[in-house]
């Protein structure tokens, strides 16, 4: 009878330690006057980003200090392996957290024991730079370009005016307005545009693509879900949209020139609705290529897997 308290009383003293690190928040805060065009750079170990804009001349960053800590003495003693610098340069301005490498041996809880969340107003024309390691990407509206780099989190954009160059290895990716380059992928999740005016780039190892209204060149792969895509007005150029496992929907203009050239290993082709002249396979087959209102740009579409379906509006 004396083993269930045993039981209880290892399983209290187990949780004792996670039970005792609180978090402990500090916060540090710089504003930086700027001219538009600038840069600004984050790096940050495990959190998040956040950056918007203001119709002012400045940078302001937050840097919010979560500390896993029982007190504030014992988180005082774990900032003092953090390196938080906030500074500005000629470019721009640059704001960095890392700590201290991880010792050898055995530690409570995740690692590092401090996380540094980024909130930064910057100019509406400005570039920003953003890497952290296991958090989200949040960028609003935007006149600038974006590089984004997260290894566990979310990317999160708003209209942005410059070149996108975005990655995630384990979240989704959403991006409202691209009207140059775009190039996004993630190694896990979706990925969902609603307007690319330039050429996009899109990949994704293991989830859905959706893009409501492509203006320009795609590319759109995915090794595991659906993708589909709305394409405005007539082809700027060539778009290929492919998937291993799931099914590819492409919705164009009733009177859209071009060449289509679609085929799937596992489905049916579904092209109700155009006005083709058929060079191979049909409508209700597995492979169906020709021009379409004469022919133009090149429509490609593959799966492994699913249905193909080209409809018209």
């Amino acid at each position: 009878m004396k083993f269930p308290s045993l039981l209880v009383t290892a399983g209290l003293l187990a949780m004792t330690p996670l039970a005792a690190h609180a978090k402990i928040e500090r916060v540090v805060e710089k504003t930086f006057a700027v001219q538009p065009g600038g840069v600004l750079r984050i790096e940050t170990q495990g959190g998040d980003v956040r950056v918007s804009t203001s119709a002012d001349a400045t940078v302001k960053v937050t840097a919010r200090q979560r500390i896993r800590a029982s007190n504030d003495a014992d988180a005082d003693e774990i900032l003092k392996k953090l390196t938080l610098d906030i500074a500005q340069s000629p470019e721009g301005v640059s704001a960095s957290a890392k700590y201290e490498k991880k010792m050898v041996g055995f530690h409570w809880g995740s690692w590092p024991p401090v996380q540094v969340d980024f909130t930064v107003t910057v100019p509406v024309n400005y570039h920003v730079e953003l890497k952290t390691s296991g958090g989200d990407i949040t960028v609003g509206n935007l006149n600038g370009k974006v590089y984004a780099r997260t290894s566990g989190g979310d990317i999160t954009l708003g209209k942005i005016t410059g070149d996108i160059d975005g990655g995630t290895s384990g979240g989704n990716v959403r991006l409202e307005e691209g009207s140059a380059e775009v190039k996004l992928g993630t190694s896990g999740g979706d990925i969902r545009v609603g307007r690319a005016v330039g050429p996009t780039d899109l990949g994704t190892s293991g989830g859905n693509i959706d893009i409501k209204s492509v203006e320009n060149t795609l590319h759109a792969a995915t090794s595991g879900g659906d993708v589909s895509a709305g394409i405005a007005g007539p082809f700027k150029g060539d778009c290929k949209l492919a998937t291993s496992g799931g099914r590819v929907r492409v919705t164009v203009d009733r009177a859209a020139a071009f060449d289509l050239d679609a085929s799937t290993s596992g489905g049916d082709v579904d092209a109700t609705g155009l006005t083709i002249t058929i060079e191979r396979g049909g409508s209700g087959r597995s492979r169906l290529a020709g021009k379409v209102n004469g022919g133009g740009s090149l429509l490609k579409l593959r799966s492994s897997g699913g249905d193909i379906i080209v409809q018209t509006r």
